[in-house]
């Protein structure tokens, strides 16, 4: 049976990190999801609600329904600005002040 709990084992490797990573990284409690597997047990509200505020770019629709892909293609991606262009800025604010 394919169910939330066993798309949220198919991400783990595609987010590169172990369950305990990801557990900690949503805030459940340590082991949540392989003991979630093991009672082939329902993923509640509250934890795709984590699921969704952590980790945007999954695809909520894929992660409950399994339909669709894993992962929202046109999520815009934060600007990495570089130590000298963060520095500029930060120069430029305290300089107007």
């Amino acid at each position: 049976m394919n169910n939330t709990i066993n798309r949220i084992i198919q991400l783990l490797p595609a987010l590169k990190m172990s369950a305990r990573q990801f557990d900690l990284s949503i805030g459940t409690g340590n082991s949540y999801t392989l003991r979630m597997q093991k009672n082939n047990a329902s993923v509640g509200s509250n934890v795709i609600e984590r699921i969704a505020k952590v980790y945007p770019q999954i695809n909520l629709v894929w992660l409950i329904t399994g339909q669709d892909k894993m992962f929202v293609k046109n999520l815009l991606k934060p600007e990495v600005r570089t130590k000298a262009e963060i520095q500029y800025y930060i120069d430029n604010k305290l300089n107007q002040h």
